[in-house]
């Protein structure tokens, strides 16, 4: 856009050059090219050259508009009337890369010496100095001449001033400034990206020649893009299109200090004082309104490119110098949620399962794993949590260790949960410390899901733990799967969902579980069975009707089977030996005295079946919605 003003300017003093206007900006854009590739230092010399026909052409133009200055002129043109095809928004996009240049100082903030000083104080009062300069501007054109002359003559401005010649030299140079402005800017912020690896193939971008980091890689390319839009030979074609780029990035610029402002990120620290939440907000908002207003199509071309390119870049989940704003948000939600719950009274109706997960060595207790996922994805919270036995001050490094791998177990099975590694002196100890300390307000484990003793060395702890559990008001899920880790399928069996109904408040809980476990796609085509055995003689129509009320208040899709039988086990084990689960309620052993009883039965009850759910009910829930 500015080589393209140089040459029309050009082209107007000196129209028998005998040079195509292509020709005329190519020439110049390599120019400019030359000045930068040589350095930024060399640039800033010449900036100082051009700085210097600027000042002298403003004095020409108010020496020359002053004394011609009229009322009746300055009346007639307080009225606006534009043109035919032509409008505010459109002079607005035609107007607005005029004062782009005023970010100049910002692209080169990696050559300041105080950038989080310069740039505040260096933006403001570009803003002031080029905000008084367009308007005086304005003002005295349209005091000095009447409108019929400004719409018919583009150069009005060489009529005006007393010495035309550095009107002429003054537009070369404010054109010749962008472009070297652009040309200087540009290649830093493609360096600068290049650095965070954003894209690959553009990683060449990031190295920088001789002492000073020059990027001189980038700026052959930016020479090149230039090249690309110099055949439009139109400004009135050209400045629209990059109005809405510069929309779209300080529209985005703005958001971006929005959300760092609001969320209180403690990295957001801003230099500037006058820096707050509302005015980002208002730029963001003002950014988007003016896209609208000035081409709706290509406002919304916009917006998608940039969502685009904001779902490409999560998607890589780049870990950049700069870091993401979308954690300051999340976190800031999670704390508002937090305060809230921890404010108002918990409700069994609102019951989610925030499962904690145990495993007493290395994390490879798949069953464990899945199942707490297939019963909380999308609706509740699952840890997995590693309990290591022995002195923190010994261990703290084996600790770190093992959180790193749970972390990448976590990955690698791509599960939705969340680590947690404890050191204690013994296994019970951990487990009291997990449940009293793990979770934060309302975001506690209100149920645990445990792998069932198999060995019976080690059922004395196990009864133990499950001892603990209940004292502690928590909820136990116990998974009991025939087959081992290595073997265990990540996908739901095939075959029924039956429920051994026993009532009480382990039965709601796994009316609870069953509805949960059913919302997974990989468990929403299995059939509900709630079996319930009765005497053999018995009249199962009140207890079926019962059962079917269940349901309904459940609001689950169940069969009710009830089974007439003079041995209620061994009935209900042969009647679920094909189920792709058997959930089952029990009450852990109140005393040592009574492990024995309990595994016996409990053994009992699950041999021959397929993968068991063993669910205790700490209360807390509730069916009826």
């Amino acid at each position: 856009m500015d080589v393209i003003g140089f040459t029309e300017a050009f082209l107007n003093v000196f129209p028998g050059i005998g040079m195509s206007p292509i020709r005329v900006a190519t020439c110049v854009n390599i120019g400019v090219f030359v000045c930068v590739y040589i350095g930024a230092g060399w640039t800033i010399k010449v900036q100082y050259g051009i700085l210097a026909v600027l000042g002298l052409s403003l004095i020409s133009f108010y020496a020359g508009a002053l004394p011609d200055v009229s009322m009746a002129n300055f009346k007639g043109n307080m009225g606006s009337a534009f043109p035919e095809n032509s409008g505010f928004f459109v002079m607005f996009a035609l107007f607005f890369p005029a004062v782009t240049g005023i970010m100049a100082g910002v692209n080169m903030s990696g050559d300041l010496k105080n950038p989080a000083k310069s740039i505040p104080r260096g933006t403001l009062l570009s803003i002031a100095f080029t905000a008084f300069i367009y308007l005086t501007m304005a003002l005295l054109i349209g005091a000095s001449r009447p409108r019929a002359a400004m719409l018919a003559d583009s150069f009005i401005v060489l009529d005006i001033s007393r010495w035309p010649v550095l009107i002429n030299a003054g537009i070369f140079a404010a054109t010749l400034s962008s472009a070297l402005g652009s040309m200087m800017g540009a290649p830093r912020i493609l360096q600068a990206f290049a650095k965070d690896n954003i894209f690959p193939f553009l990683r060449g971008f990031s190295r920088g020649s001789g002492a000073a980091n020059e990027p001189r890689r980038a700026t052959i390319l930016t020479c090149l893009i230039a090249q690309t839009g110099i055949p439009a030979g139109d400004l009135n074609a050209i400045a629209p299109i990059i109005t809405m780029f510069f929309m779209v990035t300080y529209g985005t610029i703005n958001l971006a200090c929005f959300y760092e402002s609001y969320t209180r990120n403690p990295s957001y620290r801003p230099a500037f004082g006058l820096s707050h939440w509302s005015t980002a907000l208002l730029g963001a908002a003002g950014c988007v309104a003016v896209m609208f207003l000035m081409d709706p199509l290509w406002a919304v071309a916009g917006i998608l490119f940039i969502m685009l390119l904001q779902w490409h870049i999560s998607r890589k989940e780049i870990r950049a110098a700069w870091g993401d704003v979308k954690s300051g948000v999340a976190f800031e939600k999670a704390r508002r949620a937090l305060l809230r719950l921890e404010e108002e009274r918990y409700h069994p109706k609102n019951w989610r399962p925030i499962v904690l997960g145990l495993s007493g060595g290395a994390w490879r207790r798949n069953h464990l794993a899945q199942f707490g996922s297939w019963l909380t994805a999308g609706r509740g919270i699952l840890g997995l949590a590693q309990v290591i036995e022995g002195d923190f001050r010994e261990v703290m490094e084996k600790r770190r260790q093992e959180e790193d791998k749970l972390r990448k177990y976590i990955a690698s099975e791509g599960l939705e949960a969340f680590p947690a590694v404890v050191v204690d002196d013994s296994l019970l100890g951990g487990i009291d410390t997990l449940l009293q300390c793990y979770g934060i307000g309302g975001i506690k484990p209100n149920t645990v899901i445990l792998g069932w003793a198999e060995n019976p060395a080690g059922r004395p702890v196990f009864a133990r733990i499950l001892r603990q559990v209940s004292a502690m008001a928590r909820s136990i899920i116990v998974v009991r799967s025939p087959d081992d880790d290595e073997q265990f399928a990540r996908a739901a069996e095939h075959g029924t969902i039956d429920v051994w109904w026993k009532g009480g408040r382990s039965g709601t809980l796994i009316l609870l579980l069953v509805h949960l476990l059913t919302r997974h796609p990989q468990w929403r085509t299995r059939g509900v069975r709630l079996l319930h055995a009765i005497g053999e003689n018995s009249d199962a129509a009140k207890p079926g009707a019962a059962l079917g009320e269940l349901i309904t208040t459940a609001r689950i899709r169940a069969t009710p089977v009830i089974l007439n039988t003079r041995f209620p086990k061994e009935s209900l084990r042969h009647e679920s030996r094909g189920a792709a689960l058997v959930m089952i309620g029990f009450e852990p052993p109140e005393t040592e005295d009574e492990n024995d009883r309990f595994f016996e039965t409990t053994s009992e009850e699950m041999d021959g079946l397929g993968q068991v759910l063993l669910v205790y009910s700490a209360g807390g829930h509730s069916l009826n919605g």
